[in-house]
């Protein structure tokens, strides 16, 4: 089955929205390789429209400059790209077509298909959605160390939680953290008495 994975950049208060307004001074090789490691076995890419609309208005002129971001600007108009949006859309960019259907149902059979890997890069709905139903395999967050204050935060408001397992960590020379989870069985429930006897005791 198809592996699906989610990459974001994310500050330290949990702010997802425009990073393109903090985010740039962090950037480095080591955030340039886990990034293009993100992608490296993907060939199919689920966007939301603002997403898309983004990466539509930039990768395919870098590609078309041949510059040293040509190579991955490439890859990403190769790459089949699949747009989850309610509204009808006129696609220039190559590769790029409507989600059909309900999001869940569609990427449940996305995972079923033969190929590589499905990859997301911000979409924050999109990545919300796939959580609540149990479909995302990785979560990749490189966490920024700076407190952004303002803007759409990853996990929004609700009755239930998502427990995460941490697969992986790493530490840039930025003082970025890229950590890696997958989603968790739930935890059950626990109280402070449950949690005192891991407390250091007087005689210790």
């Amino acid at each position: 089955m198809r592996k699906i994975t989610a990459s974001l950049f994310i500050s330290l208060d949990g702010v997802v929205e425009a990073p393109d307004q903090w985010h740039f001074p962090y950037f480095n090789d080591e955030m340039g390789a886990a990034v293009d490691a993100s992608f490296a076995t993907a060939d199919t890419l689920l966007l939301g429209r603002k997403t898309y609309d983004s990466f539509a208005g930039a990768w395919p002129d870098r590609e078309a400059e041949g510059g040293e971001d040509a190579g991955f600007a490439k890859k990403l108009g190769d790459a089949r790209k699949i747009v989850a949006s309610r509204q009808d859309l006129t696609f220039t960019w190559r590769n790029s077509e409507l989600l059909k259907g309900e999001l869940a149902d569609v990427v449940t059979a996305l995972k079923r298909e033969p190929g590589g890997d499905i990859a997301l890069s911000g979409s924050v709905s999109v990545v919300r959605q796939l959580l609540a139903h149990g479909l995302l395999d990785e979560l990749h967050l490189l966490v920024h160390p700076i407190a952004v204050r303002k803007g759409m935060r990853l996990f929004d408001e609700a009755d239930t939680t998502i427990p995460l397992r941490l697969l992986s960590s790493a530490t840039f020379r930025t003082g970025v953290l890229h950590l890696v989870y997958a989603l968790a069985e739930p935890t059950g429930e626990a109280t402070y008495d449950d949690a005192k006897v891991h407390l250091p005791s007087d005689d210790q």
